[in-house]
């Protein structure tokens, strides 16, 4: 999702810093070997650096992750509308991803035993193929978020799902099909592909104005 960067940008050329141009700046912002330096001596700015974390690669919360995950490394990005800030990616570490599909089955609708019967067979149908986990999805999953894309959740980072869900994922491999029990109920998961390794984190220069 280029645009979500893109369209935050707004009339960069016609501000201009002691003399310069932001185009200026920016260009010399990228080149230099020392960004910190040149912000804190020749601009004369204040600045903060920071680390924004990738949640997930196939959807965004807003800006910083989107940035951090579809920003170049080195490059100048800003400002940005009712924020007049410029950001430098400094560097990006690479975190593991999982891509799985889900059915929550709410235990505070269902009973534990109804829930865990309506799971198995849940299992069995698809297993089968009588029915498909996008269909079953559709049908019985509590989580209407994903529901309605048949349980998918995109590519999401190690560690941010609940704990039950998290270990359960990371021991199993593309294409099982299982259950697991956790707070928010029983989940009926998929592995859709294989782990990877992808940017996960992306060390930020915010540059005030």
């Amino acid at each position: 999702m280029k645009t979500i960067i893109v369209a935050f940008l707004f009339q960069a050329f016609l501000i201009t810093v002691h003399g310069q141009s932001l185009t200026q700046i920016k260009k010399e912002l990228e080149a230099t070997p020392d960004p910190l330096g040149y912000v804190k001596y020749k601009l004369k700015k204040k600045y903060k650096v920071d680390t924004v974390a990738i949640i997930s690669t196939t959807s965004f919360i807003g800006l910083p992750d989107s940035l951090a995950y579809r920003g170049k490394t080195g490059k100048v990005y800003g400002p940005f509308k009712g924020n007049n800030v410029l950001i430098k990616i400094l560097a990006k570490v690479p975190n593991t991803f999982y891509h799985v599909s889900h059915i929550v089955l709410d235990t505070a609708i269902f009973k534990k035993e109804f829930a865990d019967s309506l799971a198995t067979s849940i299992v069995n149908r698809i297993q089968s193929g009588n029915s498909t986990f996008e269909t079953m999805a559709g049908t019985y999953s509590a989580d209407r978020g994903s529901s309605s894309k048949g349980g998918d959740l995109g590519w999401f980072v190690r560690g941010v799902m609940l704990p039950q869900l998290d270990k359960a994922v990371a021991a199993h491999k593309k294409g099982d099909l299982f259950k697991v029990w956790t707070p928010a109920g029983l989940h009926i998961v998929t592995i859709k592909d294989n782990p990877k390794k992808d940017d996960g984190f992306a060390l930020f220069l915010r540059v005030l104005l």
